[in-house]
């Protein structure tokens, strides 16, 4: 079975602020996802470079991604095209 990587973006104020201000998104994806794979399904997926990716488990045992997006691909036209804006 394959696993899908991405599941969806994540929405709060902090994200967005960030978005504008750090050049960075945020997206929940499967626990079992590593950096490596996640970072190579971002940039496929949104044909973007990535700098850097912090993971997080929350307490609802979700994997919450944020990833730094070089400057060359702001991150407020990936967030645009995913309708967050």
């Amino acid at each position: 079975m394959k696993m899908q990587i991405l599941k969806h973006t994540h929405l709060t104020e902090k994200a967005m602020n960030n978005v504008e201000s750090l050049n960075e998104l945020v997206f929940v994806a499967d626990i079992r996802a590593s950096k490596p794979e996640i970072k190579k399904a971002i940039e496929d997926q949104y044909k973007v470079k990535v700098i850097r990716i912090n993971t997080l488990i929350d307490q609802k045992k979700r994997k919450k991604v944020t990833v730094r997006l070089s400057e060359e691909t702001p991150a407020i036209d990936i967030a645009t095209r995913l309708g967050m804006i």
